[in-house]
């Protein structure tokens, strides 16, 4: 590795010699974020190139932000890890700015307008949770977190989805209600802004929510303590709520174990079966089985719990 003369009288060096600077940016915005942090390592020319706004422009303007997968670390402590497939390598975030070091949970985290956000959930203080309306936004080209537009209503365990580019959010709870939430809220990314949006027609906890044919599904419970869900859908066309009494292909659905892929729905049930809803015939079609963990010197595979279910859109 060569070292760069330093001073304002250097000589101009190009990014890649040979090419112009704004051919060579485009070709260092194909290679993976992954591979970031070896690239900076070859100059201080490439280190500022990639570091630059001209670089984060490039890759967004030419949509090569590729697929990531976040996965939250460190026991609800603000830590998060990223998954690059492209380079297949993980990497760590820079630690979430808090004011608040106690165990997070109950929050909501969604991938919008190339950012990714994480939004409400609670801080836990002594065995009593403290629900918050803070949303925080990662940037995955300028690798920094910041602080969006807060909910208008500090919630936890509530539903979360994107449709057409804005994050709805229903349900939950916190301290001032006990009894759940009906309030429901819409966020625009593009101008940082929360808005209202009708009520559900009674409140739920416990929610969890997918995107679907380009409207919102929510199921939670009306009470805690009760196994029966309520399945309510909203349409963002007219802003009405309708309650389905149906819950024969839902209700099997759960927040860690579901996921949408081109327009599809997964998912995988207590007993190990991956399914897929054929909703033409409104049943669940097996697909599989989820494999078995086997460790070395174990006499039997084991069966994985509290895992996740992600698609990755190729």
């Amino acid at each position: 590795m060569e070292e760069e003369p330093v001073g304002d009288d250097r000589e101009y060096q190009a990014i890649i010699p040979g090419l112009p600077d704004d051919l060579a940016l485009r070709c260092l915005a194909r290679i993976s974020h992954g591979y970031h942090g070896l690239l900076e390592c070859i100059s201080r020319k490439w280190r500022d190139a990639i570091r630059s706004m001209d670089y984060a422009h490039m890759k967004a303007r030419h949509e090569r932000c590729g697929n990531w997968l976040f996965v939250s670390t460190a026991d609800g402590k603000g830590q998060w890890d990223a998954y690059d497939p492209d380079a297949d390598r993980w990497h760590p975030l820079p630690t979430v700015p808090t004011d608040c070091d106690e165990s997070f949970c109950g929050f909501s985290c969604v991938s919008v307008c190339k950012k990714f956000l994480v939004i409400g959930g609670c801080y836990l203080y002594n065995k009593r949770s403290l629900a918050i309306n803070d949303v925080i936004l990662f940037d995955p080209f300028k690798k920094q977190w910041k602080r969006a537009a807060n909910m208008q209503t500090a919630r936890t365990d509530f539903a979360c989805a994107v449709i057409s580019n804005k994050v709805y959010v229903a349900g939950g709870g916190n301290s001032s209600c006990t009894e759940g939430l009906s309030s429901v809220e819409v966020y625009d990314p593009c101008a940082d802004r929360w808005e209202d949006l009708p009520p559900m027609p009674f409140a739920l906890i416990e929610c969890f929510s997918i995107s679907y044919g380009g409207q919102f599904h929510v199921l939670g419970k009306r009470e805690y303590n009760i196994q029966q869900d309520t399945y309510l859908i909203f349409n963002p066309v007219n802003q009405h709520w309708c309650i389905m009494e149906d819950l024969q292909l839902f209700c099997k659905l759960t927040h860690n174990y579901t996921t949408i892929q081109n327009g599809n729905i997964y998912t995988i049930l207590e007993e190990g079966s991956i399914k897929k809803v054929d909703m033409d015939q409104k049943v669940w079609c097996t697909l599989g089985e989820f494999p078995a963990v086997v460790l070395p010197k174990h006499l039997r595979s084991l069966k994985p719990f509290t895992f996740g279910f992600v698609a990755f859109q190729q």
